[in-house]
C-alpha cells in the first residue's frame, strides 16, 4: 500500500495547480463574456441542430459539442475564482442563489450531454438523457440573462489583450480536443452506432418493438388526433396549381404503393430507425396537378393543423408514405399518409397529412404553429 503523501507535499501540490490555473486563467471579465457567448452558441447550434438531419449538417453538431466542452472549461475558471464568496454566507447578495443555481443547471447540462454521448441514458417520464440536456440548456436561457442583469459589465471593461484573446483560444482548442476525445471514448465503449446527430438506434434505447414498423410512436409537442377514417379521408393537392386534386386513400395507395424507398427516421428525442417506406412521390402528385414555374415551396399540413415546408425541388423527391415495411401504416406513425423527408429531423416528417399546398414563399409562421399545433 502507497504511503499517504505528507501534508507539505500536498500543499507544494495544490500551490502548484493554483499557479497553472492563474496561468492559464483568461481575465475574469473575458471568462464572464466568454460563458455568456458560449451558451449563446450552445442554445442557437443546439435549436438550429434540430433541423440538420443529412449528413452536410454535421458541422453544426461538431461546433455543438466543441463549445460545449469549451464551456466546461470556462465555468471551471468560474467557479475557481468565486468558490469562497459562494461558501462564505455572508458575502452572499440577492443575485447570489440564483448564480448557484445557474452553474449548478450548467454543470448538469454539461454533464448530461457528455453522458448521452459515452452511450449513457437514464430515462426520466418519458424523457431520454438528450431530452434533458435540451431541456436543461433552454432553462440556461433565462437564468443567464437575469444573471446579466445583476453583474453585467459592459463589453468596453473587458480587458481584452493578445494574451487574454490566446488564453481563451486555447481553451476552444483544448474544448475541441477534448470533443474527439470523447469520440473516441464512445467508439471504446461500443457507442459507435450513434449517428452524427447523436441519436441512437431504437434498440439501444427501448426494449421491446413498439407500435407497427417496429420503432416508437412520438408526435411533436401535443399532437395527438384521433384515429383519421380512411374511408373520409381525402388528400388535396391546392395552391400553384393547374388542376386542384382531391385523392381518397384508395386512389392515393392503391392495392401496393407505387415507389418505395429506404429513409432514416432521426428522431430528436434521441432515437433513430431505418425504414423501408411506401406510398406516393410528391412529384408525381406535382406533375398530376400541374405545379406553376413560379413555386418554390410545398406545405404539407396535419389534420391537427401541424405543418412543415420544404422547398419545391427537394419536394419533389420527398414520399407521401402510406406503407412500411410492405404494411398499411398504423395510426400512431400517421395513417393514413406521412410526409418522408429524407435528410430531415424526425419532427418535419408531418403526419396524418390532408393538404398539400404549392406556394410562391415560405412559411415563417411554421415554427408557432409547430409549438400550438396540439394544443386544443
Amino acid at each position: 500500500m502507497s504511503k499517504r503523501p505528507p501534508r507539505g507535499a500536498i500543499g507544494r501540490i495544490r500551490v502548484a495547480v493554483a499557479s497553472a490555473l492563474r496561468r492559464a486563467e483568461p481575465p475574469p471579465r473575458v471568462v464572464d463574456w466568454a460563458i455568456a457567448v458560449a451558451v449563446a452558441v450552445e442554445v442557437v447550434s443546439g435549436l438550429y441542430s434540430f433541423t440538420r438531419g443529412a449528413p452536410s449538417g454535421a458541422w453544426v453538431f461538431w461546433l455543438h459539442s466543441a463549445v460545449g466542452l469549451t464551456l466546461a472549461g470556462l465555468v471551471g475558471f468560474k467557479l475557481y475564482r468565486v468558490r469562497r464568496r459562494v461558501t462564505a454566507r455572508a458575502a452572499w447578495d440577492r443575485f447570489t442563489p440564483l448564480s448557484v443555481l445557474q452553474a449548478i443547471v450548467t454543470l448538469a447540462a454539461l454533464g448530461t450531454g457528455v453522458f448521452w454521448v459515452l452511450g449513457g441514458n437514464v430515462p426520466v417520464l418519458a424523457w431520454t438523457t438528450l431530452n434533458l440536456h435540451v431541456g436543461l440548456g433552454l432553462l440556461l436561457v433565462p437564468l443567464v440573462l437575469w444573471h446579466l442583469r445583476g453583474r453585467f459589465h459592459s463589453p468596453r471593461d473587458v480587458d481584452l489583450d493578445r494574451r487574454a484573446a490566446l488564453r481563451t483560444g486555447a481553451l476552444l482548442v483544448a474544448g475541441t480536443l477534448a470533443w474527439r476525445a470523447t469520440e473516441a471514448a464512445d467508439r471504446t465503449l461500443d457507442g459507435a452506432t450513434r449517428r452524427f446527430t447523436g441519436s441512437k438506434p431504437t434498440g439501444d434505447l427501448y426494449e421491446t418493438e413498439t407500435e407497427g414498423g417496429g420503432f416508437p410512436v412520438t408526435s411533436w409537442v401535443a399532437d395527438d388526433p384521433d384515429p383519421v377514417d380512411r374511408e373520409a379521408w381525402t388528400l388535396s393537392v391546392r395552391g400553384l396549381v393547374e388542376d386542384e386534386l382531391d385523392l381518397p386513400y384508395d386512389d392515393l395507395a392503391g392495392d401496393a404503393p407505387e415507389r418505395e424507398v429506404e429513409a432514416t427516421l432521426d428522431c430528436t428525442s434521441g432515437w433513430y430507425t431505418h425504414q423501408r417506406w411506401g406510398g406516393v412521390r410528391v412529384g408525381d402528385l406535382l406533375d398530376s396537378a400541374g405545379a406553376s414555374d413560379d413555386a418554390r415551396y410545398v406545405r404539407f399540413t396535419s389534420v391537427t393543423g401541424y405543418r412543415w415546408s420544404l422547398p419545391i425541388e427537394e419536394a419533389r423527391d420527398a414520399l407521401l408514405a402510406t406503407h412500411v415495411r410492405g404494411e398499411p401504416l398504423s395510426h400512431g406513425h400517421g395513417a393514413p399518409a406521412r410526409l418522408v423527408a429524407p435528410g430531415r429531423r424526425g419532427f418535419q416528417w408531418v403526419k396524418w397529412v390532408e393538404t398539400v399546398e404549392v406556394r410562391e414563399r415560405g412559411d415563417p409562421m411554421q415554427w408557432l404553429v409547430t409549438l400550438i399545433s396540439g394544443f386544443e
